[in-house]
């Protein structure tokens, strides 16, 4: 399987740029907490995904897609937090939470793919 085929996979890079974008806005003391923070966990999406298709055996692969769909919640929580601080406002949120939701189902069908992979 190629990462860059997979639909999670791309999801997931839009959604680095669509943070990017939208943290740009942050206060300047932010540069450093949680902007910093949300950033590491948008950019963990894809880079697991595309780590758990160059892993050699199923569980392997499963393995960092367990951690991709943590960072997506991970990334959920600091978008929440973002929110009660004031940094972006609730359209912003839906629109973040919409695509997470939908990376965290593509997640699910190759973590499944990947359980179906050991038990044949």
């Amino acid at each position: 399987m190629t990462f860059t085929d997979l639909e999670a996979w791309k999801e997931a890079r839009l959604l680095v740029k669509i943070v990017y974008d939208l943290t740009l806005a942050f206060p300047k003391e932010e540069v450093y907490g949680l902007q910093s923070q949300i950033k590491r966990a948008v950019i963990s999406i894809p880079s697991n995904i595309a780590e758990g298709c160059g892993r050699s055996h199923p569980k392997d692969s499963m393995r960092f897609f367990f951690i991709a769909r943590g960072s997506a919640y991970e990334l959920e929580t600091q978008l929440y937090l973002s929110l009660d601080l004031g940094f972006i406002d609730e359209a912003a949120l839906k629109l973040l939470t919409d695509r997470l939701t939908k990376i965290r189902m593509l997640l699910a069908g190759l973590i499944n793919h990947q359980k179906n992979q050991i038990t044949n």
